[in-house]
Protein backbone atom coordinates (compact mmCIF):
# COMPACT_ATOMS: atom_id res chain seq x y z
CA UNK A 1 0.00 0.00 0.00
CA UNK A 2 1.47 3.32 -1.08
CA UNK A 3 2.10 5.77 1.69
CA UNK A 4 0.07 8.95 1.38
CA UNK A 5 2.14 12.06 0.96
CA UNK A 6 1.58 14.62 3.70
CA UNK A 7 2.19 18.34 3.67
CA UNK A 8 5.70 19.54 4.36
CA UNK A 9 6.42 20.58 7.94
CA UNK A 10 7.12 24.15 6.83
CA UNK A 11 3.76 24.28 5.06
CA UNK A 12 1.97 22.88 8.10
CA UNK A 13 3.56 25.45 10.42
CA UNK A 14 2.62 28.27 8.04
CA UNK A 15 -0.95 26.97 7.76
CA UNK A 16 -1.15 26.70 11.54
CA UNK A 17 -0.26 30.39 11.94
CA UNK A 18 -2.69 31.32 9.16
CA UNK A 19 -5.57 29.33 10.70
CA UNK A 20 -4.93 30.77 14.16
CA UNK A 21 -4.89 34.28 12.67
CA UNK A 22 -8.07 33.52 10.69
CA UNK A 23 -9.89 32.20 13.76
CA UNK A 24 -8.72 35.01 16.04
CA UNK A 25 -9.40 37.65 13.38
CA UNK A 26 -12.89 36.33 12.66
CA UNK A 27 -13.70 36.21 16.36
CA UNK A 28 -12.31 39.71 16.94
CA UNK A 29 -14.17 41.13 13.93
CA UNK A 30 -17.42 39.52 15.07
CA UNK A 31 -17.09 40.77 18.65
CA UNK A 32 -15.97 44.26 17.62
CA UNK A 33 -18.68 44.65 15.00
CA UNK A 34 -21.37 43.35 17.33
CA UNK A 35 -20.30 45.66 20.13
CA UNK A 36 -20.03 48.69 17.83
CA UNK A 37 -23.35 47.94 16.12
CA UNK A 38 -25.12 47.56 19.45
CA UNK A 39 -23.69 50.83 20.74
CA UNK A 40 -24.49 52.76 17.57
CA UNK A 41 -28.03 51.46 17.39
CA UNK A 42 -28.64 52.09 21.08
CA UNK A 43 -27.28 55.60 20.71
CA UNK A 44 -29.47 56.18 17.65
CA UNK A 45 -32.55 54.86 19.43
CA UNK A 46 -31.90 57.00 22.52
CA UNK A 47 -31.42 60.18 20.48
CA UNK A 48 -34.49 59.44 18.36
CA UNK A 49 -36.65 58.65 21.40
CA UNK A 50 -35.46 61.78 23.23
CA UNK A 51 -36.12 64.09 20.30
CA UNK A 52 -39.50 62.52 19.52
CA UNK A 53 -40.69 62.88 23.11
CA UNK A 54 -39.47 66.51 23.22
CA UNK A 55 -41.31 67.32 19.99
CA UNK A 56 -44.42 65.52 21.25
CA UNK A 57 -44.28 67.51 24.48
CA UNK A 58 -43.95 70.76 22.50
CA UNK A 59 -46.95 69.79 20.35
CA UNK A 60 -48.97 68.99 23.50
CA UNK A 61 -48.19 72.42 24.95
CA UNK A 62 -49.41 74.10 21.73
CA UNK A 63 -52.58 72.01 21.84
CA UNK A 64 -53.08 73.06 25.48
CA UNK A 65 -53.03 76.74 24.51
CA UNK A 66 -54.69 76.83 21.11
CA UNK A 67 -55.40 73.92 18.80
CA UNK A 68 -55.48 76.27 15.86
CA UNK A 69 -51.80 77.05 16.34
CA UNK A 70 -50.70 73.49 15.82
CA UNK A 71 -50.45 73.98 12.05
CA UNK A 72 -48.15 76.97 12.46
CA UNK A 73 -46.08 75.00 14.96
CA UNK A 74 -45.65 72.11 12.52
CA UNK A 75 -44.73 74.37 9.64
CA UNK A 76 -42.38 76.79 11.40
CA UNK A 77 -41.32 75.70 14.87
CA UNK A 78 -41.14 71.88 14.80
CA UNK A 79 -37.57 70.70 14.37
CA UNK A 80 -37.01 67.37 12.53
CA UNK A 81 -33.82 65.84 11.23
CA UNK A 82 -32.80 66.20 7.58
CA UNK A 83 -34.67 63.57 5.54
CA UNK A 84 -36.90 62.97 8.58
CA UNK A 85 -40.64 63.64 8.87
CA UNK A 86 -43.41 63.79 11.47
CA UNK A 87 -47.17 63.13 11.56
CA UNK A 88 -49.75 64.22 14.16
CA UNK A 89 -52.95 62.12 14.19
CA UNK A 90 -56.32 62.40 15.81
CA UNK A 91 -57.94 59.73 17.93
CA UNK A 92 -59.46 58.37 14.76
CA UNK A 93 -55.96 57.95 13.32
CA UNK A 94 -56.50 60.71 10.82
CA UNK A 95 -53.53 62.93 10.04
CA UNK A 96 -53.95 66.37 11.53
CA UNK A 97 -50.61 67.82 10.51
CA UNK A 98 -47.50 66.54 8.68
CA UNK A 99 -44.00 67.85 8.21
CA UNK A 100 -40.98 66.69 6.21
CA UNK A 101 -37.44 68.03 5.83
CA UNK A 102 -36.55 65.57 3.07
CA UNK A 103 -35.49 66.62 -0.41
CA UNK A 104 -36.76 63.26 -1.64
CA UNK A 105 -40.39 62.78 -2.49
CA UNK A 106 -41.63 60.70 0.47
CA UNK A 107 -45.23 59.75 1.16
CA UNK A 108 -45.57 61.69 4.44
CA UNK A 109 -48.56 59.89 5.87
CA UNK A 110 -49.36 57.50 8.62
CA UNK A 111 -49.14 54.63 6.13
CA UNK A 112 -45.37 55.12 6.03
CA UNK A 113 -45.05 53.99 9.66
CA UNK A 114 -45.09 50.33 10.74
CA UNK A 115 -48.60 49.02 11.38
CA UNK A 116 -47.59 47.44 14.68
CA UNK A 117 -46.28 50.78 15.97
CA UNK A 118 -49.43 52.63 14.85
CA UNK A 119 -51.70 50.11 16.59
CA UNK A 120 -49.63 50.32 19.75
CA UNK A 121 -49.89 54.13 19.86
CA UNK A 122 -53.60 53.93 19.03
CA UNK A 123 -54.02 51.72 22.09
CA UNK A 124 -52.50 54.46 24.25
CA UNK A 125 -48.85 53.43 24.33
CA UNK A 126 -45.58 54.74 23.02
CA UNK A 127 -42.86 52.84 21.20
CA UNK A 128 -39.95 52.69 18.80
CA UNK A 129 -39.36 50.49 15.78
CA UNK A 130 -36.90 50.16 12.88
CA UNK A 131 -38.47 50.23 9.43
CA UNK A 132 -37.65 50.57 5.73
CA UNK A 133 -39.44 53.47 4.11
CA UNK A 134 -39.09 53.86 0.34
CA UNK A 135 -36.11 51.49 0.53
CA UNK A 136 -34.24 53.47 3.19
CA UNK A 137 -33.70 52.58 6.86
CA UNK A 138 -35.51 54.68 9.47
CA UNK A 139 -36.03 54.70 13.22
CA UNK A 140 -39.73 55.36 13.81
CA UNK A 141 -41.05 56.60 17.15
CA UNK A 142 -44.70 56.87 18.19
CA UNK A 143 -45.93 58.85 21.25
CA UNK A 144 -49.52 58.93 22.51
CA UNK A 145 -50.52 62.33 23.96
CA UNK A 146 -53.14 61.23 26.47
CA UNK A 147 -54.72 64.57 27.41
CA UNK A 148 -55.61 65.33 23.80
CA UNK A 149 -55.98 61.69 22.66
CA UNK A 150 -53.70 62.23 19.65
CA UNK A 151 -50.65 60.39 18.40
CA UNK A 152 -47.36 61.92 17.45
CA UNK A 153 -45.19 59.93 15.00
CA UNK A 154 -41.70 60.87 13.83
CA UNK A 155 -39.27 59.08 11.47
CA UNK A 156 -35.52 59.48 11.91
CA UNK A 157 -33.20 58.47 9.03
CA UNK A 158 -30.82 55.65 10.03
CA UNK A 159 -28.86 55.59 6.77
CA UNK A 160 -25.89 57.31 8.44
CA UNK A 161 -25.77 54.55 11.02
CA UNK A 162 -25.89 51.89 8.30
CA UNK A 163 -23.16 53.70 6.40
CA UNK A 164 -21.04 53.85 9.55
CA UNK A 165 -21.57 50.13 10.19
CA UNK A 166 -20.73 49.30 6.57
CA UNK A 167 -17.53 51.34 6.77
CA UNK A 168 -16.71 49.68 10.08
CA UNK A 169 -17.19 46.11 8.78
CA UNK A 170 -15.19 47.00 5.65
CA UNK A 171 -12.34 48.38 7.75
CA UNK A 172 -12.46 45.36 10.05
CA UNK A 173 -12.49 43.00 7.06
CA UNK A 174 -9.52 44.70 5.44
CA UNK A 175 -7.71 44.68 8.77
CA UNK A 176 -8.50 41.00 9.18
CA UNK A 177 -7.16 40.21 5.70
CA UNK A 178 -4.03 42.23 6.41
CA UNK A 179 -3.58 40.42 9.72
CA UNK A 180 -4.04 37.07 8.00
CA UNK A 181 -1.40 37.94 5.38
CA UNK A 182 1.03 39.19 8.03
CA UNK A 183 0.43 36.11 10.18
CA UNK A 184 1.01 33.84 7.18
CA UNK A 185 4.25 35.63 6.33
CA UNK A 186 5.29 35.52 9.98
CA UNK A 187 4.50 31.81 10.12
CA UNK A 188 6.50 31.17 6.96
CA UNK A 189 9.43 33.20 8.30
CA UNK A 190 9.22 31.52 11.70
CA UNK A 191 9.05 28.05 10.14
CA UNK A 192 12.15 28.84 8.09
CA UNK A 193 14.02 29.92 11.21
CA UNK A 194 12.80 26.90 13.15
CA UNK A 195 13.62 24.43 10.39
CA UNK A 196 16.94 25.98 9.36
CA UNK A 197 18.88 23.86 11.91
CA UNK A 198 17.13 20.74 10.59
CA UNK A 199 18.08 21.76 7.06
CA UNK A 200 21.70 22.10 8.17
CA UNK A 201 21.49 18.62 9.73
CA UNK A 202 20.05 17.22 6.49
CA UNK A 203 22.74 18.93 4.40
CA UNK A 204 25.48 17.62 6.70
CA UNK A 205 24.01 14.11 6.56
CA UNK A 206 23.98 14.26 2.74
CA UNK A 207 27.62 15.40 2.69
CA UNK A 208 28.58 12.52 4.99
CA UNK A 209 26.64 10.09 2.78
CA UNK A 210 28.57 11.38 -0.24
CA UNK A 211 31.89 10.69 1.48
CA UNK A 212 32.59 13.86 3.43
CA UNK A 213 33.13 12.07 6.73
CA UNK A 214 34.74 15.12 8.36
CA UNK A 215 31.54 17.22 7.97
CA UNK A 216 30.34 18.62 11.30
CA UNK A 217 27.70 21.07 12.56
CA UNK A 218 28.58 24.37 14.21
CA UNK A 219 27.50 25.04 17.77
CA UNK A 220 24.10 26.72 18.27
CA UNK A 221 23.22 29.50 20.70
CA UNK A 222 19.96 27.79 21.63
CA UNK A 223 20.55 25.03 24.24
CA UNK A 224 18.11 22.58 22.61
CA UNK A 225 19.55 23.10 19.14
CA UNK A 226 23.09 22.94 20.52
CA UNK A 227 22.25 19.56 22.01
CA UNK A 228 21.02 18.41 18.59
CA UNK A 229 24.23 19.63 16.94
CA UNK A 230 26.34 17.95 19.62
CA UNK A 231 24.49 14.64 19.26
CA UNK A 232 24.83 14.77 15.49
CA UNK A 233 28.55 15.52 15.68
CA UNK A 234 29.01 12.69 18.18
CA UNK A 235 27.23 10.31 15.83
CA UNK A 236 29.32 11.53 12.89
CA UNK A 237 32.52 11.01 14.91
CA UNK A 238 31.46 7.45 15.74
CA UNK A 239 30.54 6.69 12.13
CA UNK A 240 33.79 8.16 10.81
CA UNK A 241 35.86 6.25 13.38
CA UNK A 242 34.14 2.99 12.54
CA UNK A 243 34.46 3.42 8.78
CA UNK A 244 38.12 4.39 9.08
CA UNK A 245 38.75 1.48 11.41
CA UNK A 246 37.15 -0.95 8.98
CA UNK A 247 39.07 0.59 6.08
CA UNK A 248 42.34 0.27 7.99
CA UNK A 249 41.47 -3.29 8.86
CA UNK A 250 40.82 -4.20 5.22
CA UNK A 251 43.99 -2.41 4.15
CA UNK A 252 46.08 -4.06 6.89
CA UNK A 253 44.71 -7.51 6.12
CA UNK A 254 45.36 -7.02 2.42
CA UNK A 255 48.93 -5.90 3.08
CA UNK A 256 49.57 -8.79 5.46
CA UNK A 257 48.21 -11.27 2.95
CA UNK A 258 50.24 -9.86 0.08
CA UNK A 259 53.55 -11.41 1.12
CA UNK A 260 52.34 -14.97 1.84
CA UNK A 261 50.17 -14.89 -1.27
CA UNK A 262 53.15 -13.83 -3.38
CA UNK A 263 55.24 -16.66 -1.94
CA UNK A 264 52.39 -19.13 -2.38
CA UNK A 265 51.84 -18.02 -5.97
CA UNK A 266 55.52 -18.45 -6.77
CA UNK A 267 55.53 -21.95 -5.24
CA UNK A 268 52.40 -22.94 -7.14
CA UNK A 269 53.87 -21.65 -10.40
CA UNK A 270 56.95 -23.80 -9.83
CA UNK A 271 54.77 -26.86 -9.25
CA UNK A 272 52.67 -26.01 -12.29
CA UNK A 273 55.82 -25.80 -14.41
CA UNK A 274 56.68 -29.38 -13.43
CA UNK A 275 53.14 -30.75 -13.77
CA UNK A 276 54.35 -33.40 -16.23
CA UNK A 277 56.38 -35.02 -13.43
CA UNK A 278 53.39 -35.64 -11.14
CA UNK A 279 50.47 -38.11 -11.42
CA UNK A 280 47.30 -37.13 -13.25
CA UNK A 281 45.14 -37.06 -10.09
CA UNK A 282 47.67 -34.77 -8.49
CA UNK A 283 47.59 -32.56 -11.59
CA UNK A 284 43.83 -32.13 -11.15
CA UNK A 285 44.36 -31.06 -7.55
CA UNK A 286 47.19 -28.77 -8.69
CA UNK A 287 44.90 -27.11 -11.23
CA UNK A 288 42.38 -26.31 -8.48
CA UNK A 289 45.12 -24.93 -6.23
CA UNK A 290 46.59 -22.81 -9.05
CA UNK A 291 43.21 -21.32 -10.01
CA UNK A 292 42.27 -20.55 -6.41
CA UNK A 293 45.67 -19.05 -5.56
CA UNK A 294 45.46 -16.82 -8.62
CA UNK A 295 41.89 -15.82 -7.68
CA UNK A 296 43.04 -15.10 -4.12
CA UNK A 297 45.96 -13.03 -5.41
CA UNK A 298 43.61 -11.05 -7.67
CA UNK A 299 41.23 -10.44 -4.75
CA UNK A 300 44.06 -9.16 -2.54
CA UNK A 301 45.22 -6.81 -5.30
CA UNK A 302 41.65 -5.51 -5.75
CA UNK A 303 41.24 -5.03 -1.99
CA UNK A 304 44.47 -3.06 -1.83
CA UNK A 305 43.29 -0.89 -4.69
CA UNK A 306 39.94 -0.26 -3.02
CA UNK A 307 41.73 0.57 0.23
CA UNK A 308 43.83 3.18 -1.55
CA UNK A 309 40.69 4.65 -3.19
CA UNK A 310 38.87 4.80 0.15
CA UNK A 311 41.86 6.49 1.74
CA UNK A 312 42.07 9.01 -1.11
CA UNK A 313 45.60 7.93 -1.88
CA UNK A 314 45.05 7.77 -5.65
CA UNK A 315 45.60 10.86 -7.79
CA UNK A 316 44.32 11.80 -11.21
CA UNK A 317 46.99 11.74 -13.90
CA UNK A 318 45.35 13.09 -17.03
CA UNK A 319 47.10 12.68 -20.37
CA UNK A 320 46.15 12.82 -24.03
CA UNK A 321 45.55 9.31 -25.43
CA UNK A 322 44.27 7.61 -28.55
CA UNK A 323 41.10 6.05 -27.11
CA UNK A 324 40.68 3.47 -29.91
CA UNK A 325 44.27 2.24 -29.72
CA UNK A 326 44.21 2.20 -25.90
CA UNK A 327 40.97 0.19 -25.83
CA UNK A 328 42.40 -2.30 -28.33
CA UNK A 329 45.54 -2.81 -26.23
CA UNK A 330 43.50 -3.29 -23.05
CA UNK A 331 41.27 -5.83 -24.80
CA UNK A 332 44.32 -7.75 -26.00
CA UNK A 333 45.84 -7.77 -22.52
CA UNK A 334 42.64 -9.31 -21.12
CA UNK A 335 42.40 -11.98 -23.82
CA UNK A 336 39.75 -10.25 -25.91
CA UNK A 337 41.85 -9.23 -28.92
CA UNK A 338 39.32 -10.78 -31.30
CA UNK A 339 36.37 -8.83 -29.87
CA UNK A 340 35.26 -6.17 -32.37
CA UNK A 341 35.57 -2.54 -31.29
CA UNK A 342 32.88 -0.26 -32.70
CA UNK A 343 33.53 3.47 -32.74
CA UNK A 344 30.57 5.74 -33.43
CA UNK A 345 30.98 8.48 -36.05
CA UNK A 346 32.20 11.85 -34.78
CA UNK A 347 33.74 10.22 -31.71
CA UNK A 348 37.11 11.93 -31.10
CA UNK A 349 40.07 9.56 -31.29
CA UNK A 350 42.19 11.54 -28.85
CA UNK A 351 40.91 12.44 -25.40
CA UNK A 352 42.38 13.70 -22.13
CA UNK A 353 41.84 11.00 -19.51
CA UNK A 354 43.57 9.15 -16.66
CA UNK A 355 45.17 6.17 -18.44
CA UNK A 356 45.40 3.87 -15.41
CA UNK A 357 41.78 4.38 -14.41
CA UNK A 358 40.59 4.02 -18.00
CA UNK A 359 42.47 0.73 -18.34
CA UNK A 360 41.03 -0.56 -15.06
CA UNK A 361 37.48 0.36 -16.12
CA UNK A 362 37.67 -1.25 -19.57
CA UNK A 363 39.72 -4.24 -18.34
CA UNK A 364 37.32 -5.03 -15.49
CA UNK A 365 34.32 -4.80 -17.81
CA UNK A 366 35.96 -7.24 -20.23
CA UNK A 367 36.99 -9.52 -17.37
CA UNK A 368 33.44 -9.43 -15.99
CA UNK A 369 32.06 -10.41 -19.40
CA UNK A 370 34.50 -13.33 -19.61
CA UNK A 371 33.72 -14.58 -16.09
CA UNK A 372 29.94 -14.19 -16.13
CA UNK A 373 28.77 -13.59 -19.68
CA UNK A 374 30.68 -16.13 -21.74
CA UNK A 375 33.03 -13.46 -23.05
CA UNK A 376 32.61 -10.00 -24.54
CA UNK A 377 30.88 -9.85 -27.92
CA UNK A 378 31.34 -6.15 -28.67
CA UNK A 379 33.09 -3.09 -27.29
CA UNK A 380 31.51 0.22 -28.27
CA UNK A 381 32.98 3.71 -28.06
CA UNK A 382 30.70 6.68 -28.62
CA UNK A 383 29.95 10.28 -27.79
CA UNK A 384 26.34 10.73 -26.60
CA UNK A 385 26.97 14.47 -26.36
CA UNK A 386 29.89 16.85 -26.37
CA UNK A 387 32.31 16.35 -23.50
CA UNK A 388 31.24 12.77 -22.76
CA UNK A 389 32.78 9.46 -23.75
CA UNK A 390 30.61 6.34 -23.60
CA UNK A 391 32.16 2.90 -23.23
CA UNK A 392 29.90 -0.15 -23.56
CA UNK A 393 30.89 -3.82 -23.26
CA UNK A 394 28.31 -6.38 -24.37
CA UNK A 395 28.11 -10.10 -23.70
CA UNK A 396 25.74 -12.92 -24.64
CA UNK A 397 25.38 -14.33 -21.13
CA UNK A 398 22.28 -14.71 -18.95
CA UNK A 399 22.07 -10.95 -18.32
CA UNK A 400 21.30 -9.17 -15.07
CA UNK A 401 17.86 -9.16 -13.47
CA UNK A 402 16.31 -5.70 -13.07
CA UNK A 403 16.07 -6.13 -9.31
CA UNK A 404 19.86 -6.68 -9.14
CA UNK A 405 21.08 -3.91 -11.44
CA UNK A 406 21.92 -1.48 -8.63
CA UNK A 407 23.31 -4.07 -6.21
CA UNK A 408 25.54 -5.68 -8.84
CA UNK A 409 28.04 -2.81 -8.52
CA UNK A 410 28.45 -3.27 -4.76
CA UNK A 411 31.52 -4.93 -3.30
CA UNK A 412 31.40 -8.74 -3.25
CA UNK A 413 27.95 -8.62 -4.80
CA UNK A 414 27.03 -11.24 -7.39
CA UNK A 415 23.98 -11.60 -9.53
CA UNK A 416 21.83 -14.69 -9.18
CA UNK A 417 23.07 -15.92 -12.56
CA UNK A 418 26.74 -15.69 -11.45
CA UNK A 419 26.57 -17.23 -7.98
CA UNK A 420 28.65 -20.27 -8.90
CA UNK A 421 31.03 -18.64 -11.35
CA UNK A 422 34.59 -17.48 -10.80
CA UNK A 423 35.60 -13.95 -9.91
CA UNK A 424 36.28 -11.94 -6.80
CA UNK A 425 33.08 -9.88 -6.72
CA UNK A 426 35.17 -6.68 -6.72
CA UNK A 427 35.62 -5.97 -10.43
CA UNK A 428 32.42 -4.00 -10.97
CA UNK A 429 32.89 -2.23 -7.63
CA UNK A 430 36.25 -0.99 -8.90
CA UNK A 431 34.60 0.11 -12.14
CA UNK A 432 32.16 2.28 -10.18
CA UNK A 433 34.85 3.67 -7.88
CA UNK A 434 37.12 4.71 -10.78
CA UNK A 435 34.13 6.03 -12.75
CA UNK A 436 32.98 8.14 -9.81
CA UNK A 437 36.52 9.43 -9.30
CA UNK A 438 36.47 10.64 -12.91
CA UNK A 439 33.05 12.25 -12.45
CA UNK A 440 31.19 9.71 -14.58
CA UNK A 441 28.40 7.19 -14.23
CA UNK A 442 28.04 3.43 -14.74
CA UNK A 443 25.02 1.17 -15.22
CA UNK A 444 23.91 -2.09 -16.82
CA UNK A 445 21.11 -2.67 -19.30
CA UNK A 446 19.78 -5.42 -21.53
CA UNK A 447 21.55 -6.29 -24.76
CA UNK A 448 19.21 -6.18 -27.77
CA UNK A 449 20.10 -9.74 -28.82
CA UNK A 450 20.08 -11.07 -25.26
CA UNK A 451 22.69 -10.79 -22.54
CA UNK A 452 24.01 -7.77 -20.68
CA UNK A 453 25.37 -4.41 -21.78
CA UNK A 454 27.57 -2.62 -19.23
CA UNK A 455 27.84 1.11 -19.95
CA UNK A 456 30.21 3.75 -18.55
CA UNK A 457 30.05 7.46 -19.37
CA UNK A 458 33.07 9.64 -18.59
CA UNK A 459 33.45 13.42 -18.88
CA UNK A 460 36.54 14.07 -20.98
CA UNK A 461 38.39 16.87 -22.68
CA UNK A 462 38.79 16.04 -26.30
CA UNK A 463 40.96 16.92 -29.26
CA UNK A 464 39.25 15.72 -32.42
CA UNK A 465 41.71 14.96 -35.21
Amino acid sequence: MARERSLRLRTRVTLFFALIALFAGTLLIGVTYGFARSNLLDERQDSARTQAFENAAAAAEILDVDTEQIGIFFRDDLTTEPDGFAVLTSSGIDAIETRTDSDVDIDVSLDAFPTQLVEHVQAGGSGLQFADIDGKPYVTVGVHINRHDVGYFEAFPAETTDTTLTALITALGLGGIGTLVLATLFGFSTSRRLLRPLSRVADAAEEIAEGGLDTRLDSESDPDLDRLAGSFNGMADAVQARIEREARFASDVSHELRSPITALTAAVEVLDAKRDDIPERTQQALDIVVSQVRRFDSMVIDLLELSRIDAGATDLNVETLDVSDLTRRVAARFGASDVPISMAPDTPREIDVDKVRFERIVGNLIDNAQNHGGGATLIELGQPRSGLLRIAVEDAGPGVARSERDRIFERFARGSAARHRIGTGLGLALVVEHTNALGGDAWVEDRAEGGARFVVELPVRQDAR
